[in-house]
């Protein structure tokens, strides 16, 4: 089948690519700059989602779309927040569209367990808003889709914003243990070639416009992995813990559940009555 993989020159874009390729896809990479990690047999395209063209050029030929196109990054996400919003509401719809246009079979899109936090700041709020646009097009338009919540992924081809590579490259560069957050924090890791398995698995119909959560089975605590890195590097320094309040954005244990505020009421002292009102219009509308 053919599929292509936006943003498949990425950490987990790169790895599914190939596992699809693995499983005998024809598959298509398309991002901003060349996978280092490209196969014979994948086709690569250079572009940007919001070059239109380019982006309809690439998708309009193929059955399945993988979305990883997206600002990942969720401190940058924090501070960026006009960023965040093009990419990862601006950038899904406009592939979205294109899937619509051209009948693409399911949409497979990267988001995040953030998605359902009040944790995360933009970060959330851009991961939450796409999902909601996958939903109301499968509504509106019966366009199938499959979102990936992801957790915690770490592995081979992670980029220095990954939260396991930050410790790693630490720890080898400083010959420090130093963790950005919390001491009480707990993690469910999930290894990127399981991941990646994960999201070819899901081809399956019966995963068709439902919500995967993709993590580790187990819970890890942090501090027990920390002390673990500086055995094996052996590493003597006492471990550093960057945050002491859990006020980073970040969660601790597991996300806090998103709850959307309630509205109430307005009750002024005076209205104008709902008939005068009606009668108003209606005259203004005849003298203009």
């Amino acid at each position: 089948m053919k599929i292509i993989v936006l943003g498949g020159s990425g950490f987990i874009g790169s790895h599914v690519a190939d596992a699809l390729s693995s499983r005998g896809h024809k598959v298509t990479i398309f991002d901003k700059k060349k996978s280092k990690w490209l196969r014979r047999d994948q086709k690569m395209v250079i572009g940007d989602i919001f070059n239109y063209n380019a982006l309809k050029n690439a998708i309009r030929s193929n059955k399945i779309v993988y979305n990883f196109a997206a600002l990942s990054d969720m401190d940058q996400a924090m501070h960026e927040p006009l960023l965040c919003a093009k990419v990862n509401i601006l950038g899904t719809v406009q592939a979205l569209n294109l899937c619509h246009k051209y009948k693409v079979r399911r949409f497979i899109h990267a988001s995040s367990i953030y998605a359902t936090s009040s944790q995360g700041s933009f970060y959330s709020c851009s991961k939450r808003a796409a999902e909601d646009y996958l939903v109301e097009f499968n509504k509106s338009y019966k366009l199938n889709y499959t979102i990936l919540r992801f957790g915690s992924v770490y592995g081979p081809r992670s980029d220095k914003n990954n939260g396991i590579r930050i410790i790693l490259d630490k720890a080898i560069s400083q010959r420090k243990i130093i963790y950005m957050g919390n001491k009480k924090a707990v993690r469910k890791y999930i290894n990127v070639f399981d991941a990646a398995k994960a999201c070819v698995e899901i081809l399956k119909s019966r995963y068709e416009n439902k919500c995967v959560v993709l993590t580790g089975q187990k819970s890890i605590k942090i501090s027990e992995l920390l002390k673990f890195l500086a055995k094996i590097l052996n590493i003597n320094s006492k471990i550093i813990f960057k945050d002491k309040k859990g006020n980073t954005g970040h969660y601790i244990k597991t996300p806090n559940l998103y709850e959307a505020k309630k509205g109430r009421g307005l009750l002024l002292r005076s209205r104008i009555n709902f008939h005068d009102g009606l009668l108003s219009l209606i005259q203004d509308i005849k003298k203009n």
